[in-house]
């Protein structure tokens, strides 16, 4: 079976007249003779939220890399909004800040407050004065249930509080796309429906999003596409049941 690039006009009801947000095209990324991703095709529109599921080292986290301007690649090209990036050339200085990432591991700076490691990234990409900046991060605090702790130091939150917190520190520079790589995959499981639930409020509102997930329920609650990437290569459907293979894999 033939599974079209995502998001590319399979739907002209869909897609006509919009532009994508991200549109990747026949990118491939090597390290050394492995080939980790070939050929890579797909795009994500305003206010879609694409999940990208598949196997531990299939190379999901090295395309959200890329996407974020952390590691280069090989061949193809991607597209954000009206920017290109080049295989093997910088990446685009105006993108910083219009993609947001959400890791793994929250990546908090601990000799700051909550509200703090929100500010900094408002004023260093936003150039806000403090007082704005302050404003701003406290209601992506209270998007994400955490206003009461905002003068608390990462050491003292719980990993949902810290992964909810990586979050709204990527939502308070009000990035065009947002992308959660595996947002709950070190949290325990009483933590993770919490993350869970405001990842699912963001897409609801049309935050634009690309979701890596392990958790293929989750991924068919939060997404309108899906994405499965295996040795290497991309399929890409509307239709959750894409994903339905990996369930017998985890068992």
């Amino acid at each position: 079976m033939h599974s079209h690039s995502c998001g590319f006009s399979s739907d002209p009801h869909n897609d006509s007249g919009r532009f994508p947000v991200l549109a990747i095209h026949s990118l491939s990324k090597r390290y050394g003779t492995r080939q980790v991703l070939s050929e890579i095709a797909m795009s994500i529109h305003a206010h879609e939220v694409l999940a990208l599921c598949g196997p531990s080292g299939s190379g999901k986290t090295t395309l959200i890399r890329i996407i974020s301007g952390l590691t280069g690649f090989d061949g193809g090209r991607l597209q954000i909004a009206d920017s290109i990036v080049a295989a093997d050339a910088p990446y685009p200085g105006n993108l910083f800040g219009k993609v947001g990432v959400v890791f793994q591991e929250p990546n908090l700076f601990p000799h700051l407050t909550a509200i703090e490691n929100v500010m900094l990234a408002l004023r260093e990409f936003k150039r806000l004065p403090a007082n704005q900046a302050h404003e701003r991060a406290m209601v992506e605090l209270e998007r994400m249930k955490l206003a009461s702790l905002a003068r608390r130091y990462p050491a003292s939150l719980s990993g949902g509080e810290k992964q909810r917190l990586a979050i709204a520190r990527a939502l308070a520079v009000d990035p065009l796309l947002l992308l959660l790589d595996e947002p709950t995959a070190n949290l325990d499981p009483d933590l993770v429906d919490e993350v869970c639930d405001r990842i699912l409020e963001l897409a609801g509102a049309g935050m634009t999003m690309l979701l890596v997930t392990h958790n293929v329920d989750f991924a068919r609650q939060a997404a309108g596409s899906f994405a499965l990437l295996q040795d290497g290569r991309c399929r890409c459907s509307r239709d959750g049941a894409l994903l339905e293979n990996l369930r017998s894999r985890r068992k």
